[in-house]
């Protein structure tokens, strides 16, 4: 099968309307990781995507027949993108299958280039049966994202690019979704140079080609547990195809959460000024994480594929919230001082000459707050020595660093009217953005529950996040749960977050 797929590299068609793409040189990237670190630009295509490769050499092999036929894909943007303009290059006509949550700019992008959009679930699963039942149904050819052949050797074109350009290179960084690109690079790769390593780099709540090579054979992650963050990689199943080839030739997979992929949208905009997606900018927070597992190993040489450039514009907002979270620059702790005129002075004077990134407090009693800080940390030193430092200056202090709650949420409401001596009961959801959803989720709660608390922020992406509170008890915690279910969204109980406790309480 490898030599097949080699094969249909050297003789596929994507470069009648993708191009080249420049491996371009990282150097602030190269100068902290003391390796030389090289971006391949697959954001510089004409869909700002790798994904123009696979789609139209697909296309472009196709029957006659199966062109009169009409195409359809499933996908939530970038291989939409990359069906609609071949097909426009082809003269096809193109049905698109999206879900309704996808970013209007993904959905605009699409419709411009012509293709007729149909929309179906929440998920990309749920959109990719649709599609799969409409080419049954009226005998459409389905292009799959990755689940074929010729799509892979249109996006192996990627690897032959970067061997032509030097084939001397120790390690390449792939990003994995459904596997269709990394199965064309290390196909391409390894049958040139075995000994260059291909890493791929998976979101850390999308890992499904970690878990296939650690069972041996391909797994389905649970779809309502997808981290949804890097949308473009939220795949719950490798490709079969993809499998088959990454089981031989790919040497490791690593993951990046999703603080490390935001870091890494400003590693890619620092060297470049250019923004990726989150999911085009997760090799580069791969391969930093690769290093930061090798710390005796230097001077390397190492390729990173920035793979796309689709994203909201008002999804930076959040990325960059996250971005020193994610490069270990910055800790977020909950610390109690004492309720008296000078305390916030004697903080600093503790925290020493780090920068405080963020200061937000309630009061909590005559005698002491509660103060949520931001703390810049040295490059030389970790949280837990920053923690321990305060602790041994006589604060309480809790770490809420990795607290997504607290990150999401509670950082924008300290402040807030406590709720008293209520019993309370705390919730975190998330929830498809698109009309009507809110109330969906009102009216699944009907006038049962009293809500003593509400929050939601709006951070440009295809799901909305809310956190909730509701005047009930420990023995009410099953009803409500029964609720909870009825309605249908992912939620997780914060009752007794620590965050929660110190802030809101």
């Amino acid at each position: 099968m490898l030599d097949q797929v080699v094969k249909k590299i050297l003789t596929s068609r994507v470069h009648d309307i993708a191009i080249e793409t420049p491996l371009q040189d990282a150097p602030n990237l190269s100068a902290r990781l003391n390796h030389e670190v090289v971006l391949k630009r697959e954001d510089l295509q004409p869909v700002f995507s790798f994904k123009i490769r696979g789609a139209y050499n697909k296309m472009a092999l196709l029957s006659a027949k199966e062109r009169a036929a009409n195409v359809v894909a499933a996908s939530a943007g970038n291989h939409a993108q990359g069906v609609a303009l071949a097909a426009r290059k082809l003269g096809i006509k193109a049905h698109i299958v999206m879900g309704r949550n996808t970013p209007s700019i993904k959905i605009e992008a699409v419709r411009k280039l012509g293709a007729r959009i149909v929309f179906r679930g929440d998920t990309y699963q749920q959109a990719a049966d649709y599609a799969v039942e409409l080419s049954k149904k009226r005998g459409y050819t389905l292009i799959h994202p990755y689940d074929d052949l010729d799509v892979i050797a249109g996006q192996g074109t990627v690897g032959m690019e970067i061997m032509n350009h030097d084939p001397d290179w120790d390690a390449i960084f792939v990003p994995v979704g459904g596997g269709g690109l990394i199965a064309g690079i290390s196909a391409y790769v390894k049958n040139l140079r075995p000994k260059t390593k291909i890493i791929g780099v998976e979101a850390e709540g999308s890992a499904c080609l970690a878990a296939a090579l650690e069972a041996r054979r391909r797994v389905r992650l649970p779809v309502d547990e997808l981290d949804v963050f890097a949308d473009g990689v939220s795949v719950s199943q490798v490709g079969k195809l993809p499998f088959m080839v990454a089981k031989d030739c790919v040497d490791e997979v690593v993951t990046a959460s999703t603080d490390e992929i935001c870091a890494a949208v400003k590693d890619v905009f620092d060297d470049t000024r250019s923004i990726a997606e989150p999911a085009g900018a997760l090799a580069v927070a791969g391969l930093k994480n690769f290093v930061e597992k090798n710390p005796r190993v230097a001077g390397k040489r190492y390729v990173a594929i920035v793979s796309g450039a689709n994203v909201d514009f008002d999804r930076l907002r959040h990325i960059s919230e996250r971005a020193e979270l994610g490069e270990h620059r910055e800790a977020i702790f909950g610390v109690t001082i004492d309720e008296k005129k000078g305390s916030f002075r004697q903080f600093c004077r503790a925290c020493g000459k780090r920068a405080v990134t963020e200061f937000n407090y309630r009061y909590a009693s005559d005698d002491e707050a509660h103060v949520y800080v931001g703390l810049q940390i040295g490059s030389n030193e970790s949280r837990s020595d920053v923690a321990q430092n305060l602790k041994n200056a006589g604060y309480q202090v809790t770490d809420m660093t990795d607290n997504e709650a607290a990150k999401m949420h509670v950082r924008h409401m300290v402040g807030g009217r406590a709720f008293g001596r209520k019993p309370e009961l705390l919730y975190r959801f998330e929830f498809p953005e698109r009309p009507g959803a809110l109330l969906r989720f009102l009216n699944g709660l009907g006038s049962h529950w009293n809500i003593t608390m509400f929050h939601y922020r709006n951070h440009g992406a295809a799901w909305g996040r809310v956190l909730v509170g509701f005047e009930a008890n420990s023995a009410d915690r099953l009803t409500l749960t029964t609720y909870l279910e009825r309605i249908g969204y992912r939620y997780w109980e914060e009752t007794g977050n620590p965050a929660v406790n110190l802030f809101l309480r």
